[in-house]
């Protein structure tokens, strides 16, 4: 039976907690004596059992408020009616023991809620409205490193830096699931303040270390794209992969597997293989575990399969097989067409070495001077031996045309030519470009890679501007040369080449080794043939072949045509002094080429500083007398800044006599003033003193 009695409090501090200590004790008496059980309902809440004090305190129910008393149980009107007159009276006490029994109600309910505190998974902490600290529990402690005897009773803003509970007490304003990482460790924090009579009355932070969980999600994170890698991958390969599991039922097949057997997909997942091949080499693995290799089976379509088959063993128990299957027809077919391709290039191979004479190899060099003719010489006998060659010439020269001939005028002209820009490859990365490095070496090491050395193995390694080598990494190319062998960066093999090495540099090695800047024994060693190239001033002859070679390359390449360069034109670029060599010589092809609207190269198609009408300038750069030099200054006509500078730094070394003195004089290194002496061809009987 359950009854139900409205009851309105009368006491004037209403249900507070030593109030309803007297309720829960006097409940407790009438549920024993006659085996009930009493409720508690205010306003629209949920029922609370009358034995529980600290939900009972959360109500807050005041003087005059109305409250349901609910009781369930046999004959409970008498027992209703006497809670009922309980609560409507004025809960005087004094019966001493019954003064104790309420005391240790209250007791053992702050005990049961201290150890809850204490024993929650949560950090904890409460302050009062005065911002002073309540709770402090013990995940508390152990998640801010502080103890709660140095905590409990101080202002929280003294005690923890980062919080801000005293800031959430003051505007009364949440703050939820806000991320932080404290003492290393990832906590997630609510803040909210104590509201009591809609007035703030403290605030509390309860949080969580969620270290593990964000670790956990990274950890899902990979292992979900490991998973969409390997559907890449699965998806991608060429061979066929049919995935059954225990039962024999087919879960997976890529888009190989589906083509080589011209199937659908949903023609075949979901099947059982019972069903579908009961006497093949699946069900046969399924039920022996072991594998069987090289299966053949042939298809109604004349389609001939060949089959790896291997079981899924997890923890000693087959959960599955997998099937890789391979069309044979169709590496038959690439068998064949391999066998032409592969026919051809020996073929080609064959004649690309009958016809590749000496000569021919030198065919891209342009050029009949004297000067290019004694270097080819020199340059034809070097091919012919496995020593280290030294190409020597200012930048544009075309110093990687002749290492490109003597690799193919050489017996390692079937290996690899390898090029290797030493001043294009940032110092600190120059190392594991040559000699290459071991997965793990270092960070971002995740895997192998050969070095230029190893790819040129039985073949030829160009190391073009050797001069802007650092000397530590200048000491590792020298022990290569000597001893033939090498070891990746992180590795421990030693691994044995055989490469024809070449250098190349437009830097003055002789200088370097003197301003202690290059190696003397790794000089040495590059230099045992040298090969220098003149620059194009000095085989002017070779201009107009290198013109006409220009305009056709660069004609076929944009499709226009150049039938006539006029003699006035001529004249100005034999008269020009190309600073930028033959490089230079095609770039300005280009760039008249593609401005010209004629087949015609006048004069005026050539930049102004190269124009005959300024040839009388540059007679005055040639007396060096100082009123040409003042007229030159003053001249409509303006020279490019060098041709100023090598008036100036050549009148200074005629001064001075030496690079040092020069270069204090002219607020210069000796180092500039060598350089530039050497890039104008002005070194000539000067001293470094």
């Amino acid at each position: 039976m359950i009854l139900s009695k409205e009851v309105v409090i009368r006491h004037s501090k209403g249900l507070h907690a030593r109030v309803l200590a007297m309720v829960v004790h006097k409940v407790s008496e009438l549920e024993k004596r006659h085996d009930l059980k009493f409720f508690i309902i205010y306003k629209d809440k949920k029922k609370i059992l009358a034995t529980s004090l600290m939900p009972l305190v959360l109500l807050k129910v005041k003087q005059n408020e109305k409250i349901i008393v609910e009781v369930h149980g046999e004959d409970p009107k008498e027992p209703l009616d006497e809670l009922c007159d309980f609560l409507q009276s004025d809960f005087d006490l004094e019966d001493k023991s019954t003064i104790n029994q309420v005391d240790n109600i209250i007791n053992n309910n702050t005990i049961t809620l201290e150890h809850v505190f204490s024993n929650i998974p949560n950090g904890i902490i409460a302050t009062d409205e005065k911002d002073i600290i309540s709770i402090f529990n013990e995940e508390a402690e152990r998640l801010l490193g502080i103890s709660s005897g140095d905590a409990i009773g101080k202002k929280v803003y003294e005690i923890i830096e980062f919080t801000n509970l005293h800031e959430i007490n003051r505007t009364g304003k949440s703050e939820l699931m806000v991320k932080e990482i404290i003492n290393n460790r990832i906590l997630l924090i609510n803040r909210t303040p104590i509201i009591i009579d809609k007035k703030p009355k403290g605030a509390l932070a309860v949080f969580n270390d969620i270290s593990k969980l964000e670790k956990v999600k990274d950890e899902l994170k990979t292992v979900k794209d490991l998973k969409e890698r390997l559907q890449l991958i699965l998806e991608t390969v060429q061979d066929g992969i049919c995935v059954i599991n225990s039962d024999g039922y087919i879960t997976y097949v890529n888009k190989a597997y589906l083509r080589i057997l011209n199937e659908k997909e949903e023609d075949i997942l979901n099947k059982n293989i019972r069903d579908v091949s009961p006497e093949g080499a699946r069900i046969k693995v399924l039920k022996t575990g072991e594998s069987i290799i090289g299966a053949i089976s042939y298809k109604e379509n004349g389609v001939i399969i060949v089959s790896n088959v291997n079981p899924i063993v997890i923890d000693g128990e087959i959960t599955g097989v997998v099937s890789i299957v391979k069309n044979v027809t169709e590496v038959q077919k690439l068998s064949e067409k391999l066998t032409q391709v592969s026919a051809k290039a020996d073929y080609l191979e064959e004649e690309l070495i009958r016809t590749k004479k000496p000569d021919s190899a030198f065919s891209k060099y342009i050029g009949h001077s004297g000067k290019i003719l004694d270097a080819l010489a020199t340059t034809l006998k070097a091919a012919k031996t496995d020593t280290t060659v030294l190409i020597r010439g200012e930048s544009g020269t075309g110093k990687e045309l002749i290492a490109e001939g003597i690799h193919f005028s050489s017996k390692n002209s079937k290996g690899p030519f390898i090029r290797v820009n030493c001043a294009a490859i940032p110092q600190n990365l120059l190392e594991s470009e040559l000699f290459g490095y071991e997965k793990g070496a270092f960070t971002g090491a995740i895997k192998r890679k050969l070095g230029k050395f190893e790819l040129a193995q039985n073949g030829t390694i160009l190391l073009d501007e050797i001069g802007e080598m650092d000397k530590s990494m200048q000491a590792k190319v020298l022990r290569v040369i000597q001893e033939k062998e090498f070891q990746r960066i992180g590795g421990e093999e030693t691994i044995k080449i055989n490469v024809r090495i070449i250098a190349a540099t437009h830097r003055n090695l002789e200088e370097m080794v003197k301003s202690m800047e290059f190696r003397e024994d790794l000089y040495y060693r590059l230099n045992v043939i040298p090969i220098f190239l003149p620059p194009l001033r000095e085989r002017k002859q070779d201009i107009a072949p290198l013109l006409e070679h220009f305009i056709d390359k660069i004609g076929k390449r944009i499709n226009k045509r150049i039938t006539i360069v006029t003699n006035d034109a001529m004249e100005s670029l034999l008269e020009y002094k190309w600073p930028g060599n033959i490089r230079e010589l095609e770039n300005l092809v280009e760039r008249i080429m593609a401005l010209n609207e004629t087949e015609v190269i006048e004069l005026s198609d050539l930049p102004a500083y190269m124009r005959k009408d300024i040839n009388t300038v540059k007679n005055a750069i040639k007396s060096k007398n100082n009123n040409e030099i003042d007229m030159l200054i003053e001249a409509e006509e303006i020279l490019p800044l060098k041709e100023y500078e090598k008036i100036i730094i050549e009148k200074a070394l005629k001064k001075y006599g030496s690079y040092n003195a020069a270069g204090k004089a002219l607020g210069l290194t000796h180092k500039t003033v060598a350089a530039k002496a050497r890039q104008y061809g002005i070194e000539k009987k000067v001293t470094w003193e």
